[in-house]
């Protein structure tokens, strides 16, 4: 039976959604050039990649307020997977630079999350291997 939402973590996980759809608006805005909006999309999730993974090597699972504010939140409402697929979409009349768009966010959103959670856990004090899902309790 799926467990009951905690309204705090929906509320605090709302609050900060609109804080990183803000900060994602605040930095797409300003760009003029269409060629220009896919690769400002990919340097925003990479960034915000890198973000959750120092939120979440940081938090752990310590301070779950916190970490649905900041993780879920902010940084689910500034990264942006629909941006991402639309761009590669409309990239479709050139297969090959469409397919190396979504290489290179995913390869490149990876290896910021990794380098996130290293960061993190060195902030927490608390290095060592990064945890795998069916490892944890």
């Amino acid at each position: 039976m799926p467990q009951p939402v905690d309204p705090r973590v929906l509320g605090v996980t709302v609050a900060g959604g609109v804080i990183g759809v803000f900060a994602r608006a605040l930095v797409v805005a300003p760009v003029d050039d269409p060629a220009a909006v896919p690769w400002v999309t990919l340097g925003i999730n990479v960034a915000g990649s890198l973000i959750l993974g120092i939120v979440v090597g940081w938090l752990d699972d310590r301070r779950p307020l916190t970490r649905a504010f900041l993780g879920t939140g902010i940084m689910g409402g500034f990264t942006t997977y629909s941006a991402f697929a639309v761009a590669t979409a409309l990239w479709i009349t050139t297969p090959l630079l469409a397919a190396g768009l979504a290489a290179a966010s995913v390869v490149a959103g990876v290896g910021g999350a990794l380098a996130g959670l290293f960061l993190g856990r060195r902030i927490a004090d608390r290095p060592g291997r990064i945890e795998l899902p069916e490892d944890a309790e």
